[in-house]
């Protein structure tokens, strides 16, 4: 299987600290944030990896070439300009193939990987999903004996982490465009699985919540 992490995007939360730096390469624990994903994939046995760039795109590219430092094949899907995260995955597909792939979003820091074996049958993603956090207590979607359904409770927050299948994206137009609808769209559909996890999970998105993790994971 391989891997994707969305590392496209403009880190407008997280300024000043991107102002000249992409979120991706912030550091966390002495490494860039990112480096922790490569590594985690590298232990995994996942070694042939897609990431998506725009903003500063040149540092992520410069700053991890082609992935030997992690024992993995980089490949760079450049984006002119951000594509969202729909866009950007269906712009990688090339570069993915056509068998399902893990997906990670580059600002979260998430101490799992789902096993690949977790995609069944006619499903077109397999979501992990975490508690809700402090910032996000409404939460995502509801999890019932490992369906993920858009209404229903309880229900948990999207962990950025999944495992999606190409035929998601199959037939869309070309373009900046969110995961969200389709997603929630296969939901409905009931072709998404989901799993509960209970370990330490981050959204890195505020300079706080990236203090807190370095802190954390420092000691």
């Amino acid at each position: 299987m391989k891997a994707m992490i969305l590392a496209a995007g403009l880190g407008k939360r997280m300024r000043p600290l991107t102002d000249h730096c992409p979120k991706p390469l912030l550091p966390v624990a002495g490494k860039p944030l990112i480096g922790h994903h490569l590594e985690r994939l590298a232990r995994a046995g996942i070694f042939e990896v897609v990431i998506n760039v725009s903003y500063r795109a040149e540092q992520i590219i410069e700053a991890l070439g082609d992935g030997k430092a992690y024992g993995l094949h980089l490949h760079y899907s450049e984006e002119a300009s951000p594509l969202e995260t729909g866009g950007g995955i269906q712009k990688a597909l090339p570069l993915l193939g056509e068998q399902p792939f893990l997906l990670v979003n580059g600002d979260v820091w998430c101490d799992y990987l789902p096993d690949p074996a977790m995609l069944q049958g006619q499903d077109l993603a397999h979501l992990v999903l975490v508690d809700n956090p402090a910032h996000h207590l409404e939460g995502d979607f509801a999890l019932r004996e490992g369906r993920v359904a858009t209404q229903g409770a309880p229900r948990l927050t999207f962990a950025g982490v999944s495992i999606i299948h190409p035929g998601l994206l199959a037939g869309y137009p070309t373009g900046a465009f969110a995961l969200a609808p389709l997603l929630k769209s296969a939901m409905d559909s009931a072709c998404v699985s989901g799993e509960h996890f209970t370990g330490h999970w981050v959204d890195v998105g505020t300079p706080e919540r990236l203090k807190a993790l370095d802190e954390r994971l420092s000691h």
